[in-house]
């Protein structure tokens, strides 16, 4: 009974339930496994991977000739456009050469005219041999008739043999020189011909002493300087290309059977935090390599992230839908990528 005379309710004790070992291991199972199903379900409507990265086409530039360079139209960091001059490589020597090849053509075809008039004057003389041969044969058959019936002397007929035999000579020597002549003319042909070639492809070496642009883009680590010596096939000038920018995201295999072309995707950016961009998937890649080697053909994915195996996972090629066109990409960026399949 308390102090004013009413008598306390009886207090009501909350029962606690208490699970034995065995229950309490089969409960974290359930969870577990509703975790697991719950991962699954979610996986099949949400796709999201934090392995993305911003990416475009590096165009090495490479000079086509070797030379000395002498002046850089170019800084680092900076846009260029389709066509801008980048690089000049001394073209005097390959202008030298134009010239001397330029020489050498011309006196290729002064020769061949020169050619051209010993062949029309051999073959006149050719034609003139080939009467005079005529008339001493002919001649000789009338006289060796003659003879036979005692009509001529036998000092004409030998004399007719000898003009005959004189005029067979001179035939075939004025044959000679024609045929000396064609062959010289087919000779200052083919100089012309080789020098000709000669010539146009030092004017095509002159023509590329001067680099440009291949495309719209950005100069990326720029480190040639005037005086140094360009060489042939070997990039001077690394260019961002402006028109292939992507995202590549590698996302687990069990993901990549629900993706298709044309999906609708969303992108977060590290380089551009808090806003969400639209982009479509362009393609999924049919094949990865399982050996860091290099190996260009095949894009290797590595399975392991702070020492954990993970899944293989695949390249997914996105690309932005209408971009703001304030928006400005770095290659090799960080992304984020979320996909409904």
């Amino acid at each position: 009974m308390s102090t004013d005379g009413v008598v306390d309710a009886p207090v009501r004790r909350k029962r606690r339930i208490r699970l034995t070992r065995p229950q309490r291991i089969a409960v974290a199972a359930a969870i577990l496994v509703l975790i697991v199903i719950l991962y699954e379900i979610a996986s099949s409507f949400i796709a999201y991977t934090s392995d993305a990265y911003v990416q475009s086409d590096l165009i090495g530039v490479a000079p086509q000739v070797t030379g000395r360079i002498v002046d850089v139209s170019v800084m680092d960091n900076q846009s260029v456009t389709a066509g801008d001059p980048m690089v000049t490589i001394d073209p005097v020597p390959f202008r030298f050469a134009a010239d001397q090849h330029r020489a050498e053509v011309n006196e290729a075809k002064a020769q061949i005219a020169a050619d051209l008039d010993m062949i029309t004057s051999s073959r006149a003389e050719v034609d003139a041999a080939t009467a005079a041969a005529t008339y001493a044969h002919e001649n000789y058959q009338r006289l060796h008739v003659l003879g036979t019936a005692q009509d001529v002397s036998r000092d004409d007929v030998q004399k007719a043999v000898d003009e005959q035999r004189q005029a067979d000579a001179r035939l075939q020597a004025s044959q000679a020189v024609a045929d000396r002549a064609r062959s010289m003319l087919a000779m200052h042909q083919a100089a012309e011909v080789s020098a000709a070639a000669a010539l146009a492809t030092v004017e095509w070496q002159l023509a590329r002493t001067k680099l440009v642009a291949p495309t719209d883009g950005t100069i990326t680590n720029l480190t040639v300087r005037v005086g140094d010596t360009a060489q042939t096939d070997v990039p001077l000038i690394g260019i961002v290309d402006a028109h292939a920018w992507r995202i590549t995201a590698n996302f687990k295999q069990s993901f990549i059977r629900g993706f298709k072309p044309g999906d609708t995707a969303w992108i977060w950016l590290d380089s551009q935090p808090w806003h969400l961009y639209r982009a479509r998937v362009q393609g999924v890649a049919r094949g990865i390599s399982r050996n860091p080697v290099a190996n260009r053909l095949l894009p290797y994915v590595a399975p392991t992230t702070d020492w954990i195996r993970l899944q293989r996972r695949f390249p997914v090629t996105l690309t932005l839908v209408d971009p703001p066109p304030d928006l400005v990409l770095y290659m090799g960026a960080d992304a984020r990528v979320l996909i409904l399949p």
